[in-house]
């Protein structure tokens, strides 16, 4: 009995000697592993931060090696591969993260997301839009939404656009009415080249409706109807356009002018430009008026006008084109206005421009103010070029 208790009394020290031993290498071989992480982490970042992507892309993959359950480290590792154009790297490792079973749910929503995103960028836009549509009821809904809505502009699939931005527009993202109306017009405009009328005629009434002071629509209807030689109704849409967006009327002044003159309403339509350009004088709705007036002296009196208030090369071209027709030579006040457009013009393009960085100055030099390039600056101004 004495010889079994003085064995146990020698044991019991042994076994606490070698189990403070065990625990010790392993708390040792923990902290190595902790302190190898975190190092390979904050050496990425550093790269990172100081424009080193290929070393940091090498720490942060010794880093995922050293603690590849970490999804922060997969997260950043991924988002660096797509930054850098390697796509399928960022694929690959965004895949990884949603192949886990223990990814927590946010993780897993916030993978799909680099996912979506990954194939977005790398063309894969089939699978985009799958992986977009898959993050229907989470955090990044919107998002995804935007994504598809711009995904379905870029390959002109109007109709899954409109449904996309009604969606947005019901979760409280904002207004997109005048998204919508574009996406018609779009519609219209394709449906026409495709020779069926009665389909772009339907398009351009839902673009009105989703949008009742959008002034595409307008102008398109405007279009359709000068087109098919009904310029009566052409006249009525876009004396509705004058007066809903003057500002956009621009762009189809001189068809507007064109079109009077063809149902024989130029007297009216006159009045109503030159009411509209002493609200918001421009060159387009000035060579309407001119279009419709009779009378070449008061065409060249109101290009005289025009080019005192705002120096124009297209009011001088007009006020050239008006000396040619009449045959009556141009007056000094004339000249002297042309002379005036055409310095106002030619400024721009007496500058010169650095080859380097694209900063422009009316002096040359020899360094660059922007980039500090020596010998960037071509030894011509623009107009040389």
């Amino acid at each position: 009995m004495d010889f079994d208790l003085q064995w146990l009394l020698l044991a019991l020290p042994a076994a606490f000697l070698l189990g403070w031993m065990a625990s010790r290498i392993d708390l040792r071989q923990l902290k190595r592993e902790d302190r190898a992480s975190p190092q390979a982490y904050f050496k990425g970042l550093n790269l990172l931060l100081n424009e080193q992507q290929d070393k940091a892309i090498d720490a942060f993959i010794e880093a995922v090696q050293h603690d590849p359950d970490t999804s922060d480290l997969h997260f950043a590792l991924g988002n660096l591969f797509r930054r850098r154009g390697e796509y399928e790297r960022a694929i690959r490792v965004h895949q990884h993260l949603l192949a886990r079973a223990d990814l927590r749910r946010e993780e897993r929503e916030k993978a799909q997301h680099a996912l979506a995103q990954d194939f977005m960028k790398a063309g894969l836009f089939d699978r985009a839009e799958e992986a977009y549509k898959a993050l229907e009821g989470t955090p990044f809904a919107t998002d995804a939404r935007l994504a598809l809505l711009s995904l379905h502009e870029s390959s002109r699939n109007w109709h899954p656009a409109i449904e996309v931005a009604r969606q947005l527009e019901a979760s409280g993202a904002g207004s997109f009415s005048q998204r919508i109306a574009h996406h018609w017009c779009e519609i219209a405009h394709e449906a026409d080249a495709r020779g069926r009328s009665d389909e772009a005629e339907q398009a351009l009434i839902k673009a009105r409706e989703a949008a009742p002071q959008a002034a595409r629509p307008l102008v398109m209807q405007g279009q359709r109807l000068a087109r098919q030689g009904k310029h009566a109704a052409a006249v009525m849409a876009w004396n509705e356009l004058m007066a809903i967006q003057p500002q956009v009327f621009s762009l189809i002044a001189q068809d507007y002018a064109a079109s009077a003159q063809q149902c024989g309403e130029s007297d009216s339509a006159l009045a109503k430009l030159e009411a509209l350009y002493h609200q918001a004088p421009s060159v387009d709705v000035l060579h309407a008026i001119n279009r419709l007036q009779i009378d070449p002296v008061q065409r060249r009196q109101r290009l005289m006008e025009h080019l005192t208030k705002q120096p124009s090369l297209s009011a001088a071209q007009g006020l050239i084109r008006e000396r040619l027709s009449s045959g009556v030579a141009l007056s000094e006040t004339e000249i002297e206005r042309m002379q005036a457009a055409l310095a106002s013009a030619a400024k721009p393009l007496q500058r010169y421009r650095c080859a380097a960085c694209g900063f422009e100055s009316q002096h040359y030099f020899w360094q660059c103010p922007g980039c500090h390039g020596w010998d960037t600056y071509p030894p011509h101004k623009l107009e040389d070029q």
